[in-house]
């Protein structure tokens, strides 16, 4: 993309502050995982990424050893469609299940793994895929019992890679 998707301006705001903003009315809090300096004016906690440039399974495995909370709705900051209402849904939805993930799936049939809830005792299953050399977040999930979560509307899951993709949403 050229340059930091956190920080895309939307909606008078960060992109990232916008989606904080989401996950806060969901989940109650939001704490961002990043660099402090670059995050730290959107108003919310940060944490360093303990796997700086491991990809969203380090980011995954760092909100998941900073949290307490049983659950832990964990949402990419590049999704600029992604709501309240539908993170409440899947909140409310992972509270309700025995397992220790819940994934939703789109249209598409996709899990979504980067806008999703996970609980604080699969930490130790993913944290061992990722020390054995697994990055990709569905592959970790292996040894996690997951409960999948249909979703009908696939909109709030896409998410800004290039600036084609950003030009739908772009507010500047």
């Amino acid at each position: 993309m050229g340059r930091d998707k956190a920080m895309l301006p939307f909606r008078g705001e960060p992109l990232a502050q916008f989606v904080a903003g989401q996950v806060a009315s969901a989940a109650g809090n939001a704490v961002l995982v990043g660099d402090a300096r670059s995050y730290r004016d959107l108003g919310y906690p940060v944490i360093p990424d303990r796997y700086p440039g491991e990809g969203p399974l380090g980011g995954i495995l760092t909100s998941l050893h900073h949290s307490q909370a049983d659950w832990n709705l964990v949402v990419a900051c590049d999704m600029p469609a992604v709501s309240a209402d539908l993170l409440t849904r899947i909140l409310q939805a992972a509270e309700a299940v025995d397992a220790e993930a819940l994934l939703p799936v789109g249209p598409s049939g996709r899990p979504e793994p980067l806008c999703a809830v996970y609980h604080r005792n699969s930490l130790a299953a993913i944290e061992k895929a990722f020390q054995t050399g697994e990055r990709k977040v569905t592959a970790a999930l292996a040894a996690v019992r997951t409960v999948r979560l249909a979703i009908p509307e696939l909109a709030p899951f896409q998410n800004v890679n290039t600036p084609e993709d950003w030009a739908g949403y772009a507010t500047e």
